[in-house]
């Protein structure tokens, strides 16, 4: 009887291992870096919303508001895809 090669000792399996093992650390960093920049698109938008969209008072138009609806449309799409709401509801 002939004994067959652990499959967990061989370099083969310890080659695949090593590339599993940078996929996932690849996928991690990339994950954190597209994190930091959805990160800083969110803090340039709430300081741009406490400086209320650049509009002083005496310029609010329906033309600002036509400007916000966008924004805000375009919003709502990410937040219901992130929440599973509206057209991404199961």
């Amino acid at each position: 009887m002939t004994s067959r090669p652990n499959p967990i000792t061989t370099p083969r399996f310890e080659a695949r291992a090593d590339k599993d093992r940078r996929n996932k650390e690849a996928a991690l960093a990339a994950f954190i870096g597209k994190k930091a920049e959805i990160d800083e698109m969110l803090a340039r938008l709430q300081a741009l919303s406490d400086d209320h969209f650049n509009c002083h008072p005496d310029e609010a138009g329906w033309a600002m508001v036509g400007t916000l609806e966008n924004y805000a449309s375009l919003l709502k799409r990410i937040t219901d895809s992130a929440f599973g709401e509206g057209e991404h509801a199961r």
